[in-house]
């Protein structure tokens, strides 16, 4: 895990405050560590990111097979039996996901998803790292 960053704490509690349903919010690396999160605990965080990882991965080389993509992720939704999983490009080398219950707003999670990604997407970055350490 990077360390939390205590300033996000707000802005992902307002998201969640904003959207009934939502469950878990992480804020992770494109190497899947966490940066910050909001909702359920920590372990499930570090595993969600370090699923996101190789989600953002497959959606990245699925994407340069459609004609005309830039291959970039912007973002994937899985509906599963209880719930959907959000994951949004956030900046470079930064990515936002979200758990959340069937009975979520689909739509006003998306918007507000983007929204959050408009207002702090140059802070939700995380620098290349080399043997761990940042470069």
């Amino acid at each position: 895990m990077i360390q939390q960053r205590a300033n996000f704490d707000w802005m992902l509690k307002e998201l969640s405050d904003g959207v009934g349903g939502i469950r878990q919010i992480v804020v992770l690396s494109a190497d899947g560590l966490r940066i910050a999160r909001h909702g359920g605990d920590a372990d499930a965080a570090d595993r969600l990111a370090a699923a996101c990882a190789g989600l953002q991965s497959l959606a990245g080389a699925v994407a340069t097979e459609i004609p005309d993509s830039d291959g970039q992720m912007r973002m994937v939704i899985i509906e599963v039996r209880g719930g959907f999983f959000y994951m949004m490009a956030a900046g470079p080398n930064a990515y936002l996901a979200v758990l959340a219950a069937e009975t979520v707003d689909a739509g006003l999670l998306s918007s507000r998803m983007r929204d959050l990604v408009v207002r702090i997407g140059a802070h939700l970055t995380s620098p290349p790292r080399r043997d761990g350490q940042a470069v």
